[in-house]
């Protein structure tokens, strides 16, 4: 179930981001960074390479040590203010001399190397640690992860609060390392590489790097928005590419049948983006208006259907993949209904519909026509999707406690629970080639079973649809309009999703309207 979204982001602090950007950068930005340096007395002058094709940085990084009263390293840093979350995937290149060199996330109040810092590091013999110097000349201390050889890293700070977050590649982040530390408002932050050795120069590569400006305490849900991303993910490589962003809410990323194109909402009105120049057309849905992000591509890459509740409870509709008249397929009057799955054959749609009170599946045909209605359990059952053979109906249910992936014919029988883990899982996706499920996660410390709403930690998950363990093929910042519709592109090597954050990169195309 889900919302009408027509609040406007606000240009001001948009622009007052671009702004800040660029009186900190360089002639030509390394990525999103603004410069990179030498730390302390170093020997041997490191330096950074930036792949814009793969959006991947590689450190070359020398000095001594970052510890005691003093640091030597190199960092690729930008001047940043008020909270955020750092998140990179990052390894070494090499076997290495030195079993304590180091890569990771730093924030430091200045470029002195004896400054106060913070920083979530991982050395070569698989030491994963939160350190920080509390004040400028102080002795370095330690707070060591669980976690050893980590892949993943985050570091985030809420006003004086940073936390510590690490994973290996495929795993959810484990326990977390707190910290309150007073850095002041304006600080540094970036990536680093320290080789422990004078005389050694180390090289590390990040990729998936991100810095997100997160929600604040104060903004209203459905009033106020973060600026969003779009993202192409790589499901070999895990390596995800921002392609587009704007200060507005995007939604939903459908990738068309041809591989070509992508299909979102925004401001109540659906696009159609060209992947190859990195610009969306508006699309003519006629009499649908305020479009919500539950909108599905046929199989055969003909037809839209689209939720649609200009004044009214959302109703879903048909039009033409290019734009057109849209026709009313389920009625006014009757409850909402958000739709969400075309069968393969096109002469069925599928969507969780408002009857009573209750949130239910349904399924209707394409023309119009009478209801059937495939759940009744009490609680919320929603995202109800086709495999690409016919033979089931993927969805998510809230009916065993937390949110699960659930399973059940194309007749509506058979209904069963496909994950079972202690986190809420929403919206199945089954890859074109039908060998994949892929589904987006919410923490129950976060969110609420029936819930899933925007601006939260969320993670993007894959799994055999067979069966067998999910692994994480994304950790990000977003939740509602991140995923919920089929976004996985027609060969079943890429998905496209949306994450947010209230600072958008210049080096990213970036919307202007």
């Amino acid at each position: 179930m889900h919302k009408i979204f027509t609040t406007r982001f606000f240009a001001v602090a948009f622009a007052l981001c671009l702004f800040a950007t660029k009186s900190f950068a360089q002639q030509t930005p390394i990525g999103i960074f603004d410069q990179h340096s030498d730390v302390g007395s170093v020997k041997k002058k490191g330096d950074v390479k930036y792949d814009a094709k793969l959006q991947q940085y590689t450190i070359s990084g020398a000095g001594t040590n970052i510890w005691a009263n003093t640091d030597e390293f190199q960092f690729v840093w930008k001047k940043v203010k008020g909270d955020f979350i750092l998140r990179t995937n990052a390894a070494f290149i090499g076997k290495g001399i030195e079993l304590h060199r180091k890569f990771g996330w730093m924030v430091r109040q200045s470029l002195d190397g004896n400054s106060a810092h913070v920083n979530a590091v991982v050395h070569g013999d698989g030491l994963t640690s939160l350190q920080y110097r509390k004040t400028s000349g102080a002795v370095t201390e330690e707070q060591k992860s669980a976690q050893t050889f980590a892949d993943v890293v985050q570091l985030e700070r809420r006003g004086k609060t940073f936390t510590m977050s690490v994973a290996k590649n495929g795993e959810m982040f484990g326990p977390e390392e707190k910290l309150e530390l007073d850095l002041g408002d304006e600080v540094y932050v970036g990536l680093f590489v320290c080789s422990h050795n004078a005389d050694v120069m180390e090289q590390a590569v990040f990729n998936n790097v991100r810095i997100v400006s997160p929600a604040p305490a104060d903004l209203v849900p459905y009033k106020r928005y973060l600026g969003s991303a779009i993202e192409l993910l790589d499901m070999t490589s895990h390596n995800s590419r921002v392609v587009y962003q704007s200060p507005k809410s995007l939604q939903a990323p459908n990738w068309t049948v041809d591989g070509k194109s992508l299909i979102y909402n925004s401001d109540g009105t659906l696009y159609k983006f060209n992947i190859a120049t990195s610009t969306p057309k508006a699309l003519n849905t006629g009499a649908a208006k305020n479009n919500n992000n539950d909108h599905v591509i046929s199989f055969d890459g003909k037809m839209l259907v689209i939720s649609s509740g200009d004044g009214g409870p959302s109703i879903g509709y048909t039009v033409p993949l290019d734009g057109g008249e849209a026709k009313a397929v389920t009625k006014k009057g009757v409850g909402a209904s958000y739709m969400h799955g075309w069968s393969p054959d096109g002469k069925y749609l599928v969507f969780c519909g408002e009857r009573g009170g209750e949130y239910d599946v349904y399924r209707i045909p394409a023309e119009g026509g009478p209801e059937e209605r495939f759940t009744d359990t009490k609680g919320l059952d929603d995202g109800p999707e086709y495999t690409p053979d016919g033979k089931y109906i993927y969805f998510n249910s809230v009916r065993s406690g937390l949110m699960q992936v659930w399973r059940m014919d194309a007749d509506g029988k058979n209904q069963t629970q496909i994950t079972n883990d202690d986190a809420n899982n929403w919206f199945p996706h089954i890859s074109p080639d039908g060998k994949w499920i892929v589904y987006i996660t919410f923490l129950k410390s976060e969110v609420a079973p029936g819930d899933h709403p925007f601006y939260k930690h969320v993670y993007i998950r894959v799994m055999p649809v067979g069966g067998g363990p999910s692994k994480v093929v994304a950790y990000l910042y977003g939740g509602q309009g991140t995923i919920n519709t089929p976004s996985w592109s027609p060969d079943s090597k890429h998905i496209a999703f949306v994450s947010n954050s209230d600072w958008l990169f210049p080096v990213f195309p970036i919307a202007k309207n």
